[in-house]
């Protein structure tokens, strides 16, 4: 069979050595060819090279698609393919969409621009896309903004848009980083159709078991060349090259409780001489002179009691509650939509509750005034889902880093502790690579020193080496510090490799919580069985 895709010898450079050098792979009608890599290994520059979107310099052998040469194409036969034979799901989903433009109309705009539907057409076809991507309620979210919608539901709508054309070629780079267990299963199998049906699809991802079910054949990239290829289940079971075995090894799935995930040592940088001394403010309970991870359970930090909270019709928390002791992780999970991040914004006291207490460090959170809470704020951090949204986009890393440190001096190291050169220091955020955004991110959260940190996704954007990374590097801080996680994630092996418990949730309230070995080994209720079973796997 031709190649819809073919391309030999592709090289991209912005003015200096090259990012991506001597790439070469074909894909054919009705095939999946996947590429995986560190952050900045140069897999998105390969894939915007088919759409004419790198910025640099392009130079190839050969840069096809069908009978097109992308690299001699003009910008009007590049717009003229975007969109109607080339599909984009973008990296940067979360923040993709038109703040200010309901989400029915950035999803009609690809079958306003390539199509000649009626305006009625379109809009019947906006909701049949939304229904296809697995978006509850279709109409509503239709009329909604990107800021009335969860991460989860935010990328499916920009895959909606992207296959509103039915193109030819996907390019799908991390198509399925912020969503659900579940909603990523219906997200792989409409892949699996439109690839049964005859697309072509690039996949760009860090999960390596979404790649296995879907991909045909790999390509591992490392400082932009291709160090391995082959077809998928040969390269992940019987890899070839070093790197190629880091990153499986790296997987936490199936990866016991504090059992690093990388070679690399525990707190290289020492941590208490990054982040700030703790705080003048005491908790109500005496603490241990030191950490003894055996007595942890007897200091409880934070607690909920019936939280409910309700926007309109819709009760996204009910009856919620839950405890939370010193030196320990509570995982909580759930589908997009199930109340986990209105949890955590309740707990960081962001959100009022309707009803309900949250009790921070043996005192009232919730139902004081924000006076009474001011000087307890350090004490419990936040990682947010989508970093680079919580930057102020005028400030350089040193100024971010600076500002929860208290001064710049520890900047290096702190960015060090986090896995990133000091040297990125200047740069602001947007000029950073999503792994190394919310790097940053969990960097300015444990400057402070805090108690609590509540971590919504903090490693979806991250490849599966640097998750690693970070992962060992929240245990380090958690078994030097005390640390205490409330860890939200839709990556069920993450959340079993580093919560001591678990809550299941559904609909906004809790359907299944307790150990999390006893959770996940032998589930009692339905939804979170289907959660399990949902789940991809290495081969």
């Amino acid at each position: 069979m031709t190649a819809l895709v073919s391309v030999r010898d592709l090289a991209v450079d912005f003015g200096a050595a090259p990012v991506v050098s001597d790439v070469s792979f074909d894909i054919e009608p009705g095939q999946c060819v996947a590429i995986v890599g560190e952050s900045g290994s140069g897999k998105s520059v390969t894939a915007r090279a088919l759409l004419g979107l790198t910025g640099g310099t392009v130079t190839a052998s050969q840069l096809r698609f069908d009978t097109i040469n992308i690299a001699d194409a003009s910008p009007r036969q590049l717009q003229r393919l975007r969109g109607r034979d080339i599909g984009f799901i973008s990296q940067g989903a979360l923040v993709a969409l038109d703040p200010l433009r309901p989400v029915a109309r950035e999803i009609a705009d690809p079958l306003r621009l390539h199509g000649s539907l009626t305006a009625a057409e379109r809009q019947a076809r906006v909701l049949e896309l939304l229904t296809q991507v697995g978006v509850p309620n279709p109409a509503l979210r239709a009329s909604q903004r990107p800021d009335e919608l969860s991460g989860g539901l935010r990328q499916r709508a920009v895959i909606a848009s992207a296959i509103a054309m039915q193109p030819r070629l996907l390019i799908a780079d991390e198509p399925t980083t912020a969503l659900d267990t579940t909603v990523q299963a219906g997200i792989l199998d409409l892949l699996e159709r439109l690839r049964a049906e005859g697309a072509a699809i690039l996949l760009i991802s860090h999960d390596l078991a979404v790649v296995s079910r879907l991909a045909s054949h790999l390509l591992v990239m490392s400082g932009g060349r291709v160090v391995e290829s082959g077809p998928t289940e040969e390269v992940l079971t019987d890899p070839q090259h070093p790197y190629t075995a880091s990153l499986i090894a790296a997987v936490p799935i199936g990866r016991a409780r504090f059992e690093r995930l990388t070679n690399r040592p525990a707190a290289a940088v020492p941590v208490e001489s990054v982040v700030m001394k703790p705080h003048s403010v005491e908790p109500a309970s005496t603490e241990p002179a030191s950490f003894d991870p055996a007595s942890f359970d007897q200091y409880e930090v934070l607690s909920a009691d019936g939280l409910c909270k309700r926007y309109g019709s819709l009760l996204a928390v009910d009856d919620v509650s839950f405890s939370l002791h010193r030196g320990r992780t509570l995982g909580i999970v759930g589908e997009s939509g199930s109340g986990k991040t209105t949890l955590a914004r309740l707990v960081l006291a962001l959100e009022r509750p309707d009803s309900g207490d949250v009790t921070l460090l043996g005192e009232p959170w919730t139902g004081v005034p924000e006076s009474a809470r001011r000087a307890r704020r350090p004490r419990i951090g936040a990682i947010y889902q989508d970093a680079l949204s919580s930057f102020d986009p005028r400030w350089s890393v040193r100024r971010i880093l600076a500002d929860a440190l208290g001064g710049s001096a520890a900047v290096p190291a702190l960015l060090e502790s986090v896995g990133l050169t000091p040297e990125l220091a200047a740069r602001r955020p947007r000029y950073l690579s999503g792994g190394q955004q919310q790097r940053v991110a969990i960097a300015r959260a444990i400057a402070p020193r805090p108690d609590i940190l509540v971590c919504d996704e903090p490693v979806s954007s991250l490849d599966v080496s640097v998750q690693a990374q970070v992962l060992d590097l929240l245990d380090d801080l958690q078994r030097s510090l005390g640390l205490s996680y409330l860890f939200i994630s839709h990556d069920l092996g993450v959340v079993r490799h580093m919560s001591d418990d678990v809550l299941v949730m559904r609909d906004g309230r809790v359907v299944e919580s307790g150990p999390t070995g006893a959770v996940f080994g032998a589930p009692q209720h339905d939804y979170t069985k289907g959660l399990i079973a949902a789940t991809p796997r290495l081969p």
